[in-house]
């Protein structure tokens, strides 16, 4: 089963997309993920990869292209593949659909994690973490019992990404709804597209994607 998890930043993807890796046996292909190991393997396609990244210049829709097709054959055999961070254009959708189609594969199902833009901006400038053990914490919803200590691990080292600030993320959004918003109805044409509320509590975000990947599940076994 391959699947798309569309949404903007802070909307839980990569939260979302580690369950199914850890549940389903999935791959999670983030494309940046992807150009990082790239650039460090001393390919043919990293040296590309590195050359244009090295020049200050954006990676090619044809590279990125190149790098899920090679990671799209070592993933054969296994439980499917989550697309992350791609596609983010139409073109991009077109592309990936191509590229689908000469592997014989498909794309099983869309999943958009929605949220309200006032309530994500509240998210995740609230949210901080302990530097040492990783655990997370949010100024309302979940501040330490002790102010400036991690609950888990004890340490004073709390860190906050320099990028989550209001300005700082409602200029991430609008980038997203301009380049990736459109995809929703690229997708909900196609019949593909599942709508999940992305600010629900973990758990029922979790249930919600489960609940809409059953129609793939079972089209899968029956193939």
């Amino acid at each position: 089963m391959n699947i798309i998890l569309l949404g903007p930043p802070g909307a839980g993807k990569g939260t979302q997309a580690g369950i199914l890796v850890k549940q389903r046996g999935m791959l999670q292909l983030s494309t940046g993920d992807m150009l990082r190991a790239a650039r460090s393997s001393g390919t043919e396609m990293g040296q590309r990869v590195a050359g244009v990244m090295d020049r200050g210049e954006l990676v090619t829709d044809e590279i990125v292209i190149g790098l899920i097709d090679e990671a799209l054959d070592g993933a054969r055999g296994g439980g499917g593949v989550i697309f992350d961070g791609f596609p983010r254009t139409l073109a991009q959708a077109d592309a990936l659909a191509g590229l689908l189609t000469r592997k014989g594969l498909s794309l099983d199902a869309v999943i958009e994690l929605r949220v309200d833009d006032d309530a994500l901006v509240d998210r995740i400038t609230g949210r901080f973490s302990c530097g040492d053990c990783g655990a997370v914490y949010h100024d309302r919803t979940r501040p330490t019992q002790v102010d400036g200590v991690c609950d888990s691990c004890g340490s004073t080292n709390l860190k906050r990404r320099a990028d989550d600030t209001e300005e700082s993320l409602r200029q991430r959004l609008m980038e997203y709804y301009k380049k990736t918003s459109p995809l929703v109805g690229y997708y909900h044409a196609h019949g593909q597209l599942a709508v999940v509320n992305g600010l629900a509590p973990m758990a029922e975000v979790e249930a919600a994607i489960s609940a809409a990947l059953k129609p793939a599940l079972q089209t899968a076994g029956d193939s």
